[in-house]
C-alpha cells in the first residue's frame, strides 16, 4: 500500500482520511489546528507540520480545504508542496474552490515537477465518513485509472469529467442545480400550504410522479418533519464560485442568481445556520410571514 498525505482534516477530510486508513494505506496528516487531526492520528496517521513535510513523506497529497486562499497556501505558500525536495508529486485536490485557482495554481506548480489532478466531492460529512461520497475527478485520465483503489475507498460513484479545473466546474454546477431545486420546491409547498393542502400530502404526490428522486424526496422529508440539522452551508460559497465562472463565459443564469440572492436573504438575518433545506425554509417563512418552526 502506498503512503498517502491528506491536508485539511475537518469534518469532510477526517471522514475521507480515514477511509484511507481502514483501506489499509499509511497516512500522513496535516491541519491548521492540530486539534482536528487527534482523531486520525489515534487510528495511525502521523501528524506533519507542514505541506512540505506532507509530501516529503508520502507517495500522493491529498487535501480538502475550503477557501481558495487556502488551496494556494498549500501549493505555492511558505512551506508549501512547491518547496518539497523530495517525495510525492502528484497532488489531488478534492477542494470546494473555483476552477481559475487549481489550473492557476497547477501550471506553477509544474515548474517544480508536480502534477495535479483536481476532484470534488458531492456529499455531506455522514456521508464522508461511510465513504459514500460521490467524487469527480478531472486531468489525466491515465492517472485517473491508475488510482481507482485510492478513489474508491472514499467515494462509491467516481466520475471522471475531463480536463484539470472540471471537477470544480462540476461541483459549482451541482451545488446551482441544489440550490434553485431547494427553493423551488420549498416554495410550491408553501404555496400549497396556503391552499390548504400539507407538506405531507404534497411529499405523497411527489413520491407517486414523474419528478420523484431519492434527493427530492430526501428535501421533502425534511420540509414534512422541520427538523434542520445546524451546520455552516458551503452552498452559496460554491453557487457564487458558479455565478461568478458564469459573468466571465457571459452566461446569463438568472434562476441561480435569484437562488443566491434568496441565501444571501438568510445570512443577512442570521437565519443562515442550517444545512440548505433548513436555510430554504427559514427564508420561505420570512417571505410569507409563517411562524418559524426550526427544530434541531
Amino acid at each position: 500500500m502506498k503512503t498517502l498525505g491528506f491536508i485539511g482534516t475537518g469534518g469532510m477530510g477526517s471522514g475521507m482520511a480515514a477511509n484511507l486508513i481502514k483501506a489499509g494505506h499509511r497516512l500522513v496528516i496535516h491541519d491548521l489546528r492540530r486539534e482536528q487531526c487527534s482523531s486520525l492520528e489515534s487510528q495511525g496517521a502521523v501528524f506533519k507540520e507542514s505541506p512540505r513535510a506532507v509530501a516529503e513523506s508520502c507517495d500522493i497529497v491529498m487535501s480538502m480545504l475550503p477557501y481558495n486562499e487556502a488551496v494556494q497556501a498549500v501549493g505555492l505558500g511558505n512551506g508549501g508542496l512547491h518547496q518539497a525536495t523530495g517525495g510525492a508529486k502528484l497532488w489531488i485536490d478534492f477542494s470546494s474552490i473555483d476552477k481559475k485557482t487549481i489550473v492557476d495554481v497547477a501550471n506553477q506548480l509544474a515548474q517544480k515537477g508536480w502534477t495535479v489532478l483536481d476532484g470534488s466531492a458531492g456529499g455531506v460529512e455522514e456521508a464522508a465518513a461511510a465513504g459514500t461520497l460521490s467524487l469527480w475527478i478531472s486531468g489525466s485520465k491515465e492517472l485517473f485509472d491508475e488510482h481507482q483503489p485510492v478513489f474508491n475507498a472514499m467515494g462509491n460513484k467516481v466520475i471522471y469529467v475531463g480536463d484539470l479545473g472540471n471537477a470544480k466546474l462540476v461541483k459549482n454546477a451541482m451545488a446551482m442545480f441544489a440550490a434553485v431545486q431547494h427553493l423551488s420546491l420549498v416554495e410550491i409547498a408553501a404555496w400549497l400550504k396556503k391552499g390548504g393542502l400539507s407538506e405531507e400530502t404534497f411529499r405523497t404526490v411527489l413520491k407517486n410522479s414523474q419528478q420523484n428522486s431519492v434527493a427530492i424526496d430526501r428535501i421533502c422529508e425534511i420540509v414534512v418533519n422541520r427538523q434542520f440539522k445546524p451546520r455552516k452551508s458551503w452552498m452559496p460559497k460554491d453557487v457564487g464560485f458558479g455565478l461568478d465562472m458564469a459573468r466571465q463565459m457571459e452566461v446569463p443564469m438568472p434562476f441561480v442568481a435569484l437562488a443566491y440572492q434568496m441565501f444571501s436573504i438568510a445570512q443577512a438575518t442570521g437565519t443562515d445556520g442550517y444545512e440548505a433545506t433548513g436555510i430554504a425554509c427559514n427564508v420561505y417563512d420570512l417571505i410569507t410571514g409563517r411562524k418559524s418552526e426550526l427544530k434541531s
